[in-house]
């Protein structure tokens, strides 16, 4: 009689278990990397991160400057009326921005960085002083800010400058000239302005356009050097400023003079705690913080949303920086390479600054937070250079495709 056999019986493989686990654990991790690997990933983070931070600019501008305007102008919507004049402004040229062919942006290059050489003279010599800092000049019943226009200008000239010379950018000669004098110029126009903060994020693009052209290590060690005893020299040659840098570690020592903002700044901070206290609500806003919608609106934005709001606010920077870094990592295009990283080391570095200033851990030199704080004169440039990122990243090669397939898919539906 015939006997079977039957097989032993296997025992379970763990590794097999973990495996058949393991898509359902990180399904949300490949779908994440699915999406950003898409082609309009960068064009889309581009797009909702700035008008994200425009519409809590908006927000924050209104609760910060309410108590102002009506002490002011018996009106708690007078600021954020003009600042949403300016954004009225700033949306279109934004849009022209991102339409704008680069052959025409480098056309644009030198003259726009001799007309910013011109308003920067003129505020020199002819400017109003605001504040300590001669950085405000008067074009009719308008005041504007020579130098919030100069940082746009001073990149696409840099950037244009570079991309013309892009097979010669081995030699140390063709980095250097003519764009570390023409900077170097401009910063020397802010100075005499005693516009310490804005000559500093000048000193940023310019170190931040020569590593991205390929500079020696050995030129930004010695420029910084250089850089740090020139602040220092300027810094000491006025009182109030000189104040600020050795009071701004402890700002509770000299609490009631050169410490009463960044101090208040910081109490803000800590009453906001996680979740706020509520949008309106803040406390330090009326008249113990100065500049609450303007340089210290970041304080407000603190009280009233809470550390959420401060890391939504400074996340939203960093996905503006990441999508832009891309797109100058997808292109082959050089000015758009050298356009793009010169306006994220404008941006997010004038953002490090202004937060750093709040939170104590830099002297306060005036720096307002990028497309949040109230001024019609560092919004509008800020609009315009965030809408040449857009269209960079619209005009990338797969972007452009995928763009122009879903045009035909949405007229092929409505035909339909």
């Amino acid at each position: 009689m015939a006997t079977t056999v039957e097989p032993p019986a296997t025992r379970p493989d763990p590794s097999a278990g973990s495996d058949e686990r393991r898509p359902g654990r990180f399904a949300w991790f490949a779908a994440a990397r699915e999406a950003l690997d898409k082609p309009l990933t960068a064009y889309y983070l581009l797009l909702g991160a700035s008008g994200l931070l425009l519409t809590i600019g908006l927000v924050m501008v209104l609760s910060a400057s309410s108590v102002y305007s009506f002490r002011i102008f018996d009106n708690s919507y007078a600021i954020v009326t003009r600042q949403l004049t300016w954004v009225a402004l700033g949306l279109p040229a934004a849009y022209v921005a991102s339409r704008m062919s680069t052959r025409w942006l480098k056309r644009l290059a030198f003259p726009a960085y001799l007309v910013a050489l011109v308003l920067l003279l003129m505020t020199a010599f002819l400017g109003i002083t605001v504040n300590g800092n001669q950085n405000w000049l008067a074009l009719g019943p308008v005041q504007i800010q020579p130098s919030e226009i100069a940082k746009l200008a001073l990149v696409i000239w840099a950037a244009a400058t570079y991309a013309n010379k892009e097979r010669r950018l081995g030699q140390l000669h063709q980095i250097m000239v003519p764009v570390v004098p023409g900077l170097l110029l401009a910063t020397g126009l802010v100075v005499v302005g005693r516009d310490l903060g804005t000559a500093l994020v000048f000193m940023a693009i310019l170190l931040g356009m020569l590593w991205v052209v390929g500079a020696p290590a050995r030129f930004f060690t010695f420029s910084l050097s250089v850089l740090s005893v020139l602040a220092i020299f300027i810094a000491s040659t006025s009182s109030e400023r000189l104040g600020r840098i050795t009071t701004f570690v402890d700002p509770f020592q000299d609490y009631h003079d050169k410490g009463w903002q960044p101090a208040h700044g910081l109490y803000a901070l800590s009453t906001g705690g996680v979740f706020g206290q509520g949008i309106g609500a803040s406390q330090q806003k009326w008249g113990d913080l100065p500049e609450a919608h303007t340089d210290f609106i970041f304080a407000v934005l603190g009280e009233e949303l809470g550390l959420l709001g401060t890391l939504l606010v400074v996340g939203l920077f960093l996905t503006i920086a990441y999508a832009a870094l891309r797109v100058a990592r997808e292109t082959a295009d050089p000015f758009v390479r050298y356009c793009t990283f010169g306006i994220v080391v404008w941006l997010v570095g004038q953002m490090i600054i202004n937060v750093g200033m709040v939170l104590a851990l830099l002297p306060v030199i005036g720096i307002p937070l990028p497309l949040v704080s109230y001024g019609g004169s560092a919004l509008l440039p800020s609009l315009v250079a965030l809408g040449l990122l857009i269209g960079f990243a619209r005009r990338e090669p797969e972007a452009a495709r995928a763009l122009a397939h879903r045009k035909r898919d949405r007229a092929r539906s409505l035909v339909g």
